[in-house]
């Protein structure tokens, strides 16, 4: 488990380091939060812990405007406007969830995502009101391959859902 979740936090800091040379090379404005992340209502040293190594990570590449919000364990039995205006959302349709994807059909030296064109893990953002398409995922990796890369190669498959974001 410990492994796994390194390995994840491996991922995502990779994946982090890549959107933060996207903005860099299409100069895209850089946001600066003046007020430090927070969780609201922290309820343990480990969640603090979570807190301080993701706003870590974030920070170190280059993210400087998030927070973290604690919400109620039924959280995912609310209906969308319940869960929007707990986050401040400006409407239903910004309420989205990531998706981490897994390539089942990687070939065996495809092991991380150091090639973002045919790679072992996809973070997906798909928003709430939206449904996911599996096939889309496939015929947009095939295509961002200009076809090179056959489609039976691409099998994406769910690995975990991570948090709502805003």
């Amino acid at each position: 488990m410990e492994q796994s979740l390194a390995d994840l936090e491996r991922v995502q800091t990779h994946l982090l380091q890549r959107i933060s040379k996207l903005e860099q090379h299409f100069n895209l404005p850089s946001h600066t939060n003046p007020n430090p992340p927070l969780i609201n209502n922290p309820q343990s040293h480990t969640e603090t812990d979570t807190v301080s190594r993701l706003s870590s990570i974030l920070q170190t590449n280059g993210v400087t405007d998030f927070s973290f919000k604690r919400v109620a364990s039924d959280y995912y039995d609310w209906s969308l406007e319940s869960r929007r205006d707990a986050l401040n959302a400006a409407s239903i349709h910004h309420l989205c969830k990531s998706i981490v994807l897994v390539n089942t059909q990687a070939p065996s030296n495809v092991v991380d995502c150091s090639d973002r064109n045919n790679s072992k893990y996809y973070v997906v953002v798909v928003q709430y009101t939206a449904r996911f398409n599996a096939e889309a995922v496939k015929n947009f990796l095939y295509s961002l391959n200009n076809g090179t890369i056959a489609k039976k190669k691409f099998n994406c498959k769910l690995l975990c859902y991570a948090h709502d974001i805003n």
